[in-house]
């Protein structure tokens, strides 16, 4: 099994980016304003030969009201009890701070092993405050820089001496989980969702809109099927974002988007299929996922049955690229309705998967060119010829046709919305490729690379010899034609005779005055 680590510590010491360090890429969001993370996050990572089950935290607040610090105390302390070993981070620029001292205590009262990190020890700039950590009461500090990777071989040493046997081989979990995000606009529900689906309050919910900033990574089993689910932060419209903060979550939920199989668009009922609804839709299907609609705090609906039955026919005219997805109208809050999401997911990540046999598409291919032919485009008209799936999960699919570059796109979009129809594959993106074969006559593009065919053009007649001078009078003959004789051409036998030479400009030539006398 991985050694399971919670990192900990007071706001803004650097403990997400030890967690990235440790995880090997950026998993959380790092920003220089306190308070960035909220929710617990979990992680895969190593250390040397060290498989770890790395665990983020919010940073620890001594409040016990109702307050959003509050609970993110509460997740802090939730991640204690299940760790295996705590790193206790602390900032050496800035000393050990009164917070320090409460939260030391706090972790001695949890009798797990400890290990105290001076983050952000590069240079001398530290010294002092890793020096200063020795009254925390958890022996010697482990100067490291999580910026800069410093220390991490300090940090392996220690974790060995309280784990000798956390080197060992592990076995390694080959089980492939379903890639499930939950997403959405703000405060529509998907934090609710999760911890009604897992059974437990893994994730900070609450009347603030935008709590969740991080994508939380959830592992759960449904049905001994092993799925991941992924909380991601709210989406806005993009004006909207003005924040840095707000730009990298949702830089990181459109990653999560990215590296799903299935997601969930979660809608609050009481306002669906608004623009940024609409958006984040056809994100999703660009994307090439699955997709899901859900329809939460379905309790506060009146007379559901029409109002189910209305939202349905609103997203097949607003959205015909995810015409027919299923969804599924619930209240996360009461529990209702809950039992239809799953059998809804496996069944869009079954159809997302499917894979179809070329017999039964081309058989299908006869039969829509049958009942629809291609429209003729300047006077010719474009030829299917055979069709084929070249991968599945989005389905993707290449159409061989003769002058493939010619056919409309409405001619492609009723192919798309034949094949969703014929196969049963209703709400997965589909991709068709139209493409025309080689033709052996172009240029280049010959069947054998043999000499070419063709008659080889007429050879050029040879210059004339040097000193020889075209007669006056003379037509230049069209190439290809020999000129019309002439009696100076010499053509006929006849010689030519010695013409006299006449100027050129055409002026008669002064006579010369006469030495003659009179």
């Amino acid at each position: 099994m991985s050694l399971k680590i919670a990192i900990v510590g007071r706001p803004n010491v650097g403990k997400s980016t030890l967690f990235n360090r440790l995880a090997g890429r950026k998993l959380a969001i790092v920003d220089d304003l306190p308070g960035v993370t909220r929710d617990r996050k979990f992680a895969s990572g190593r250390l040397g030969d060290i498989d770890l089950e790395l665990i983020d935290t919010a940073g620890f607040e001594d409040v016990t009201d109702e307050s959003l610090e509050a609970r993110m105390r509460q997740q802090t302390e939730l991640a204690i009890e299940e760790a295996d070993l705590i790193l206790f981070v602390m900032d050496s620029r800035e000393g050990v701070a009164p917070m320090d001292l409460v939260f030391g205590e706090l972790l001695r009262k949890s009798s797990k092993p400890v290990i105290l990190l001076a983050n952000k020890a590069e240079g001398r700039q530290g010294e002092a405050g890793t020096m200063d950590a020795f009254r925390l009461g958890f022996g010697e500090p482990v100067p490291v820089s999580a910026e800069h990777g410093e220390g991490m071989a300090d940090l392996y040493a220690e974790v060995v001496r309280l784990f000798p046997e956390a080197g060992e081989d592990t076995e390694d979990d080959n089980d492939k989980r379903v890639q499930l995000a939950i997403v959405g606009r703000p405060n529509a529900g998907k934090s609710t969702l999760v911890n009604r689906l897992i059974g437990e309050d893994r994730l900070l919910t609450g009347p603030e809109a935008g709590i969740t900033r991080d994508s939380i990574p959830v592992d759960w089993i449904w049905d001994d099927r092993a799925i991941r689910l992924v909380d991601t932060a709210g989406l806005r419209r993009k004006a909207k974002v003005q924040e840095k903060l707000e730009r990298l979550s949702t830089q990181d939920t459109i990653r999560a988007i990215t590296f799903a199989e299935v997601v969930l668009l979660v809608m609050d009922a009481t306002h669906p299929l608004e623009i940024q609804d609409l958006q984040i839709a056809d994100l999703v299907e660009r994307e090439g996922r699955a997709l899901v609609f859900v329809l939460a705090k379905w309790d506060l609906i009146e007379d559901p049955q029409a109002r189910l039955k209305e939202l349905e026919e609103e997203v097949s005219r607003k959205l015909p690229q995810v015409r027919g997805a299923p969804m599924i109208a619930l209240s996360a809050e009461t529990g209702r309705n809950l039992e239809r999401l799953m059998p809804a997911v496996f069944k869009a990540h079954d159809d997302w998967s499917t894979k179809v046999k070329t017999r039964d598409l081309n058989d299908w291919l006869a039969m829509a060119v049958q009942r629809h032919p291609p429209p003729a485009v300047n006077g010719r008209r474009v030829r299917p010829k055979y069709i084929t799936q070249t991968k599945a999960r989005p389905p993707t699919f290449v159409l061989f046709a003769s002058r493939a570059s010619t056919l409309p796109d409405s001619y492609r979009r009723y192919l798309i919305h034949s094949i969703r129809e014929s196969f049963d594959l209703p709400g997965v993106p589909v991709r068709l490729t139209v493409k025309s074969g080689a033709n052996p006559y172009a240029d280049g593009e010959s069947r054998s690379p043999g000499p070419s065919r063709t008659a080889p053009r007429k050879a050029k007649t040879s210059a004339a010899k040097p000193g020889a001078k075209k007669a006056l009078g003379a037509k230049a003959g069209k190439p290809g034609k020999p000129s019309r004789p002439t009696k100076s051409s010499g053509f006929g036998g006849a010689k030519a005779r010695p013409t006299r030479a006449r100027p050129v400009s055409g002026r008669k030539t002064p006579a010369r005055p006469s030495t003659r006398r009179s």
